[in-house]
């Protein structure tokens, strides 16, 4: 292996580690927003098994009040697990396809490539871990009022969802899911590397001093700008996806009919039953959740792979 085929092996495997502890600190700091969006976004009005919330605090109160902590961190495992895989797998698809199509290290892609190195590293990150997100809606959709037998955790879910439905079970969501993570990554990445340009180079033109590298310019304070406004506009665009996706990987009825029979069937019955507003159902948690949750994760991961990069220029 050549000393450039080393370097970029390296590199991918830095961006895959700062992913990965970029996604455990998003989650362990976030988890009650996450519990308490997924019941806003399959409450569709019309099942009895879900407690009504008027709002983020009262379902914040609520969960509190009757389930405790434990009701808060619902699903948290599988979450923290979900959420690590997710973000060190996305950074290092996402990294290896800016790589393929970049003719060279220096060479910045244009936004088209942007959006088609996320959108790629989306659908693969989507293929890899769609039964542990199905698991964790699951889990966090377990209230007292259910009449189904609750799942003990992720192991007894996997085993109870093979056995009472099959392996493909462990796909439900999978359509939505590949158009949410697909779209929803391409539009947060996009923009995110488009205003990072910018700050760097009203930076680099106020600077006397000119840096080795575009990301000497940056602090902690623009990379969590950055996440922030990028996550917000992706969830703006995408968030309809999310509530489908939601509302189909809920446990089947204790007949074992499942709510919705396929994406269309979502649709249908949200537009009829709550008109447009039923697919932004829980939009106001999952902006409270994700805004500042992805300001944190690309202050860790931005903030790792310096540290890495410094560890690789000092061997």
């Amino acid at each position: 292996m050549s000393a450039s085929q080393r370097s970029n092996s390296q590199w991918q495997w830095e961006n895959a580690t700062a992913g990965a502890l970029a996604g455990f600190a998003t989650v362990a700091a976030m988890h009650p927003l996450d519990v308490v969006r997924t019941r806003f976004q399959v409450n569709d009005g019309r099942v009895a098994n879900l407690p009504a919330y008027k709002n983020t605090a009262h379902a914040i109160l609520t969960i509190a009040r009757s389930e405790g902590l434990k009701g808060l961190y619902a699903g948290f495992y599988p979450a923290v697990f979900g959420s690590t895989v997710s973000w060190a797998l996305y950074f290092f698809f996402y990294g290896r396809a800016k790589e393929r199509y970049s003719r060279n290290r220096s060479e910045a892609l244009s936004p088209g490539l942007h959006l088609a190195s996320a959108a790629e590293a989306g659908a693969l990150v989507s293929l890899c871990t769609n039964p542990i997100w199905l698991v964790k809606t699951r889990l966090q959709l377990q209230t007292p009022l259910h009449h189904s037998r609750p799942y003990s955790g992720l192991y007894d879910a996997l085993r109870t969802i093979m056995r009472e439905e099959g392996w493909s079970a462990l796909y439900k969501g999978l359509g939505p899911s590949l158009i949410l993570q697909v779209s929803h990554g391409a539009v947060q990445f996009t923009v995110y590397e488009e205003l990072r340009k910018v700050i760097c180079n009203l930076k680099s033109k106020g600077s006397e001093q000119k840096p080795e590298t575009a990301d000497d310019l940056l602090n902690s304070f623009d990379y969590a700008m950055l996440g922030g406004t990028s996550k917000v506009a992706a969830i703006l665009l995408t968030y309809p996806f999310q509530v489908i996706r939601a509302r189909l990987q809920q446990r089947p009825n204790t007949d074992g009919t499942p709510r919705y029979m396929d994406s269309w069937h979502v649709m249908k019955q949200t537009a009829r039953f709550e008109g447009i507003r039923g697919f932004y159902k829980g939009i106001v948690p999952n902006l409270l959740k994700n805004a500042p949750a992805s300001s944190i994760t690309f202050i860790v991961y931005e903030n790792v792979m310096k540290l890495l990069r410094l560890a690789n220029r000092s061997d």
